[in-house]
């Protein structure tokens, strides 16, 4: 493995030296130590764990939380419960953990844990475990916590586990005890249900010892890494590695990571780890086993154009290595690196890949409360996806995210399932509801961002918000403020309106009226949600003209060429009069939102003169 450059270098500065933090903010920062032991034959392991707490927050902490995430894999747990209860619960999960034997299930438990070397006092309830401090942590002072856990790995259910469908042995992931998030908000102690995760950046350096036979891949970048591989043949640019012979019968491996909120692993004695350069700056891992390759040896070229794409339009990814594993279930993102399922075409391979990798950028790298904002991760992540694909596609479509339309027009027709993209995480009562919120809605509100501000302005405030906010956990208001510095326009009516409420938009072309040398059209606003408007007028000399009609709460206009920016429409109006310099037995048709960028529930209408059959 090639050593960090110095733009690497740079990029992985602590927090305090990076981009200007805004005025009054703050976050808390974590550095870990962490040491395990894990017996394959039992499945159980123990570890030490030293983490260095760094309290920049302008509150005194008596207490602090750890989550405990393998808890959940137990009978009777709320993340059992829970999915026995939902009326479409996750196929993967169904009754799985009510069904588990005591040699199956997930354990973990901290048996000691001491503050600057004082015995603390600890409650766990399932998934949490609170620890009264035996002194306060001032404002701007460090504490040291240390640690002594243990646990059992649960049969893989979800995300995490041993012995997977597809035969890997250990997918590690939310394994060792992990300090909740504090912000301005307090403490974020949530039970882990199901689904999402938020917690401090900072350090890891994680030493794991399994027997010498076992080939681990983790977050972070592998310390001493020719002691561990060799290379055994190149081919068309990827080079293939064996893992080097070791003569005591177990192996420790050691990786560093900074900058990040998790701590990843995998392993298994069968895996071929090929790697390939993406630049002079980035690295690329693959891990699978034999039985996939024909699928696994086409990945990288098309995982490198994942990274051209992504880095050109969101924002450079700034670690120095990725890597693509198979493990867990279906695809699930973690720092620095991917748990994939090895089966499919080589099509869903790449999908997979380009949605899991692209949440290292908006999961990862920004970091966002995921239960309190999912849709700012899954659906800004299934926006980059559509957009990369279709980037990458030999056969590029005009809307890539026509599906995440269609996605929100099923859920509006179902009023009774519906439920506003505020909700948090868990609180969905549906599975169904929450997909479609966090990925398709979440993906509809960037698309129709665009739509209201440009593409000019919105790829700006896209690489902005990366820019400024890597590193520091945003929140929507935060991609809002600077989307109305990129734009000139004010948006909170749209945050409102799309994230806060279940209100939908329905636009048409009322009538009609001629007059000499011009025709006055009507527009309406049959939904409950406002929008401005983008319509295009074909006349039948072949002549085009695209017009747009602001919302009055925007006190600004498009800023794209070729459009002609009429006179703002008030929420309060149900009706616009607009006047067009064309009579009507020149114009060919009148269309409003022709591309279909906007999330119109009823598109019928929208056109002029209607096309038959329609109303």
């Amino acid at each position: 493995m090639r050593k960090n450059t110095l733009k690497t270098l740079l990029a992985l500065l602590p927090l305090s030296v990076m981009a200007q933090v805004p005025q009054g903010y703050w976050q808390q920062e974590v550095d870990y130590s962490i040491q395990i032991k894990l017996n394959t034959k039992n499945h159980q392991f123990n570890g030490t764990e030293q983490l260095k707490y760094f309290n920049h927050s302008p509150d005194t902490l008596n207490e602090v939380f750890f989550h405990l995430y393998f808890n959940a894999f137990q009978p009777n747990s709320m993340m059992d419960v829970r999915s026995r209860n939902l009326p479409d619960p996750d196929g993967r999960v169904k009754d799985r953990i009510s069904k588990l034997k005591g040699d199956e299930i997930g354990i973990q438990k901290v048996k000691t844990f001491k503050m600057n070397g004082k015995e603390a006092f600890t409650q766990t309830e399932e998934t949490l475990m609170k620890v009264l401090l035996p002194e306060p942590l001032l404002p701007g002072d460090t504490a040291v916590f240390d640690l002594e856990f243990e646990g059992q790995v649960p049969v893989q259910i979800r995300r995490s586990g041993r012995d997977n469908e597809e035969g890997i042995d250990y997918t590690m992931t939310q394994w060792y005890p992990k300090i909740a998030a504090y912000d301005k908000m307090g403490w974020h102690a949530d039970p882990y249900v199901a689904r999402e995760f938020y917690a401090p950046f900072g350090k890891f350096e994680v030493q794991i010892e399994l027997p010498s036979d076992y080939k681990i891949a983790a977050t972070g970048s592998l310390q001493d890494f020719d002691s561990y591989w060799a290379a055994a043949e190149l081919e068309d640019g990827v080079q293939f590695l064996d893992l080097k012979p070791w003569k005591p019968d177990l192996r420790t491996w050691t990786f560093k990571a900074e900058n990040v909120h998790d701590f990843a692993w995998a392993a298994d004695p069968d895996y071929i780890h090929s790697t390939v350069p993406m630049d002079s700056t980035l690295d690329l891992h693959f891990f699978y086993l034999e039985d996939y390759d024909k699928t696994w040896e086409r990945l990288p070229k098309y995982t490198q154009q994942f990274f051209r794409e992504m880095n050109k339009r969101y924002g450079r990814y700034p670690y120095p290595q990725f890597s693509a594993i198979q493990g867990g279930d279906g695809g699930m993102e973690y720092p620095m690196c991917t748990m994939l399922k090895g089966t499919g075409k080589i099509s869903g391979l790449v999908g997979v890949t380009v949605h899991e990798g692209a949440h290292n950028w908006y999961y990862g790298i920004l970091g966002s409360n995921e239960l309190r904002f999912p849709w700012m991760d899954e659906g800004f992540t299934s926006f980059a996806e559509s957009e990369v694909l279709n980037a990458i596609s030999p056969r590029p479509v005009a809307n890539p995210h026509a599906n995440a339309y269609a996605a929100h027009a099923f859920l509006v027709s179902k009023p009774e399932q519906n439920e506003a993209l505020s909700t948090m995480a868990d609180r969905f009562e549906r599975n169904r509801t929450y997909s479609i919120n966090a990925y398709s809605r979440g993906e509809v509100f960037l698309a129709q961002l665009r739509y209201i501000i440009g593409d000019e302005a919105f790829d700006r405030g896209m690489k902005r918000f990366f820019n400024t906010w890597r590193f520091k956990h945003p929140e929507p208001w935060d991609l809002i403020r600077i989307m109305e510095r990129e734009s000139g326009m004010q948006l909170d009516w749209y945050y409102h309106q799309w994230v806060e409420t279940t209100k939908t938009i329905d636009y048409g072309i009322a009538r009609i009226q001629e007059g000499k040398g011009a025709t006055k059209i009507y527009l309406e606003r049959l939904g409950t949600m406002s929008m401005p408007l983008r319509i295009r007028v074909y006349l039948k000399d072949e002549s085009v003209f695209n017009y747009y009609i602001p919302t009055l709460m925007q006190f600004g206009e498009l800023k794209e060429e070729g459009y002609n920016t009429q006179k703002a429409w008030p929420w309060t109006h149900p009706e616009y009069e607009w006047l067009i310099p064309f009579e009507a037995d020149k114009i060919e048709k009148v269309v409003i939102d022709e591309e279909g960028f906007m999330a119109d529930i009823n598109r019928t209408n929208n056109a002029y003169p209607r096309e038959e059959g329609q109303n």
